[in-house]
């Protein structure tokens, strides 16, 4: 009888073999993580394009010019949410008024010059070219320079340019 079970322990050890690690494989990666910027970056560039689409006539983006931008700039400040006073308000001028106002609500400078230079990157990153960037254009920059003064002066704000620091005076100072 012990011969019998032997033979069958013998034959089950060697059917067996000790359990092997696991083979090396990557756990399933998940999606990389997209900063907000990106987010908002794709945001915008939707935005723009549904923009596009629904102009009257379309437009198709490689035959935008400035003034369409300069346009959708105009359109998108019916959606804003900053206080500028007109210069027949009482308030012109005046950062922190007493009272409510008629004044209309539009698009903060800061916004429009952000929105712009997200556009700007995602014209390129869609296989635009710099060259032909119509949110780079001359006339972009004045009208966000021109909304910026404007603003600041309605609102009592002053945007002072931050000055650089002099490279060279630096590199002798330490």
């Amino acid at each position: 009888m012990l011969d019998v079970y032997s033979s069958t322990i013998t034959c089950v050890s060697q059917n067996f073999s000790p359990p092997q690690p696991p083979p090396l494989i990557p756990p399933p990666s998940s999606p990389p993580t997209v900063s907000r910027y990106e987010l908002q970056k794709r945001r915008d560039w939707n935005t723009f394009g549904h923009y596009l689409k629904n102009h009257k006539p379309p437009l198709i983006l490689s035959r935008c010019s400035g003034a369409n931008i300069l346009e959708f700039l105009k359109y998108l400040d019916q959606f804003g949410k900053t206080k500028v006073h007109n210069c027949s308000c009482p308030f012109y001028g005046d950062p922190n008024p007493p009272a409510p106002c008629n004044c209309p609500l539009k698009q903060a400078w800061g916004s429009l010059d952000a929105l712009i230079g997200r556009l700007r990157a995602a014209f390129e990153e869609n296989g635009g070219r710099a060259e032909t960037n119509p949110f780079g254009v001359r006339a972009v920059r004045l009208y966000l320079r021109e909304v910026r003064d404007t603003q600041a002066k309605a609102r009592g704000i002053a945007y002072e340019k931050k000055k650089r620091k002099n490279v060279k005076q630096q590199q002798y100072s330490i």
